[in-house]
């Protein structure tokens, strides 16, 4: 080789190795705290160092420091814990925003209502310190009223809201989101009286005379809130998005679900995240009874700007606490007025469940699909086995969203089946002691949300809140996940704990898995999105009776911080505020979200 030829060869592998350098330089390294990364292969590393938002290395820091350059931020953890950024395996990001715009009508520990004067007063308070939307809007909205919690142990009747106001519609929604309450002004403008019959898949509930008493079940719930909001303005949804979003960062998700979406509503995201406000990915489902087309249109494994729609919602049965979820034997001591034998219902008849699986099936669409009793998994499971018996396989992974009351012989039928359950383990703090002693009794109670069984079977699983239920809290699921431990201090169902790496592992790589991710999210890997939750402490070594009281210190997506505790303003509004600054568009926000999606 000639002396010029050397020197060209030279100049280009200095070159090559220059651009080699450049591009294993980090933007970022983490280091400084336990990292818990969701790999069973390198489960825990020292650091992590990331570029251009994916993981370019995962190891020791002595390694990782050779992808310290001039401009490489160093991301001291200062002794706090890393985890993978939280995928929502279950919740309505939307309708979420509710949480943050109306009267915060739940229980202790997320809200002060202990009895119905209580609530009463909340209500009060709420029109005091919005008057001016009230005045403007005519209508006062609460939301998380349980009757398990309440002293009285029933639901709040007409009367009782026409204490709070005579002249404007009241609507309390229930903590299930499908049932609320109505006073007489409400019931005036929808056209309920003892002449209306209870429409298909609702119940009007009456008093001796045969009058509305005000409490309105499932579809006769839906279809009372239309009419009376229907005054305030389409526009709102943008911004209940965006509240939605802020609320989810805020607990360390950085992949949200919209889960009952309608097109209005993945729209107002798409616009939202368009412009910028939305910083978490969302995946939505509208649902598939009422938006086929929308579906058929946009469903897609590919983002854009932030959101996707995922594949179709279906709703079989409804809330296991407000008596309304399909079951396979009766209920154990129902509060109310119920026959003898009652068993809940169905929200749909069994024609219109196979039809929408085999809609989802044939045109190869992801389903996830609302089933609380064991009637309604029964309806799920004939279901599936008939489009599969016909379709095939087509690989789109169909998903139980809840399951609190399954037998063991449905667990091994969904196995077999390959459905993914997505469950609701925080139903055993919340009405844990109310499913013991009135749903189910105690025998049955011990086995709800059956986290067990599936760990037994070698099954994933997922952990939900179902925002706005409860409260997307991450911690409070984590906690209830490991501890299944009621409000008055019961274990419920020792057989179902889990360890807090499995109870992790619901709540970041299998239901990344759920939503066909797990390529990209759910674990700390190289080539993942750099999407992490910063943690006050490490949960594999606090007491596990204690993991409610960890706090997300901040929330990461793709290596920029969306969320910082010390933000306690924005945090506080979000949680606890009826969104004071602009009460008027609060109350927009409402109509927006009732009038285009149905509440699940």
């Amino acid at each position: 080789m000639s002396h010029n030829l050397r020197l060209l060869w030279l100049a280009g592998f200095m070159l090559s190795a220059a651009a080699v350098s450049a591009q294993d330089t980090a933007d970022t390294i983490y280091s400084g705290g336990p990292i818990l990364t969701m790999n069973d292969a390198q489960p825990k590393v020292e650091a992590v160092a990331v570029r251009d938002g994916r993981i370019l290395a995962a190891g020791a820091l002595s390694d990782l420091l050779a992808h310290q350059g001039d401009t490489t931020e160093i991301h001291n953890l200062n002794g706090r814990a890393m985890v993978p950024g939280f995928v929502d395996s279950h919740g309505h990001v939307v309708f979420g925003g509710l949480q943050a715009l109306s009267a915060n009508l739940l229980s202790p520990p997320d809200g002060a209502v202990t009895d119905i004067a209580s609530l009463q007063q909340t209500l009060r308070n709420w029109i005091d310190e919005n008057s001016d939307a009230v005045e403007k809007t005519g209508v006062i909205i609460g939301f998380g009223y349980d009757n398990a919690q309440l002293a009285e142990q029933r639901h709040p009747n007409r009367d009782e809201l026409d204490a709070v106001s005579q002249d404007l519609p009241v609507i309390i929604v229930h903590q299930s989101g499908h049932i609320g309450v109505a006073n007489s002004k409400t019931l005036e403008i929808v056209g309920f009286d003892a002449s209306t019959a209870d429409p298909a898949g609702g119940i009007i509930q009456r008093d001796t005379n045969g009058e509305p008493n005000g409490v309105l079940e499932e579809y006769a719930f839906f279809g009372a809130l239309v009419p009376v909001l229907s005054k305030l303005g389409p526009e709102a949804f943008e911004e209940f998005a965006v509240a939605g979003s802020e609320l989810w960062a805020s607990y360390g998700y950085t992949t949200g679900q919209d889960g009952r979406s309608s097109g209005p509503s993945v729209e107002a995201l798409k616009a939202m995240a368009k412009k910028g406000r939305i910083a978490i990915d969302v995946v939505a489902y509208p649902d598939v009874l009422e938006a086929r087309d929308y579906i058929r249109d946009n469903a897609s494994k590919s983002y854009e700007n932030r959101i996707r729609v995922g594949g179709c919602k279906l709703t079989i049965d409804g809330s296991p606490q407000g008596f309304t979820a399909l079951r396979d034997r009766p209920y154990y001591d129902p509060v109310g007025d119920y026959p003898a034998g009652y068993a809940g219902y169905a929200a749909v008849n069994m024609e219109t469940v196979q039809d929408a699986v085999n809609w989802c099936y044939e045109n190869e669409f992801q389903i996830i699909t609302h089933a609380n009793g064991e009637g309604a998994s029964d309806m799920l499971i004939a279901a599936i086995e008939a489009a599969q018996e016909t379709y095939g396989d087509p690989g789109n992974r169909p998903v139980l969203i809840h399951g609190q009351f399954l037998r063991e012989d449905q667990v091994d039928a969904y196995r077999r089946m390959g459905v993914f359950l997505s469950l609701f383990p925080m139903h055993t703090f919340y009405w844990g002691d109310w499913h013991r002693d009135h749903t189910v009794g105690p025998i049955n109670a011990e086995n709800i949300s059956p986290t067990g069984w599936l760990i037994e079977r070698g099954m994933m699983f997922g952990s939900h809140h179902d925002a706005p239920v409860a409260f997307p809290n991450s911690m409070r699921i984590l906690d209830a996940t490991v501890t299944r431990r009621t409000r008055s201090g019961d274990i419920l169902g020792p057989r179902h704990r889990v360890d807090v790496m499995t109870a992790l592992k619901s709540l970041t790589i299998w239901p990344a898995w759920q939503h066909f991710e797990e390529q990209d999210k759910g674990s700390i890997e190289i080539g993942k999105l750099a999407d992490f939750v910063i943690l006050s402490d490490d949960p594999t070594a606090v007491d596990p009776e204690k993991l409610d009281e960890l706090s997300v210190i901040s929330t990461i997506k793709e290596d920029l911080v969306i969320y910082e505790i010390g933000d306690e303003t924005r945090k506080g509004e979000i949680r606890r505020s009826p969104f004071v600054s602009d009460p008027v568009t609060a109350h927009q926000f409402l109509h927006a979200m009732y009038q285009a999606t149905s509440v699940e």
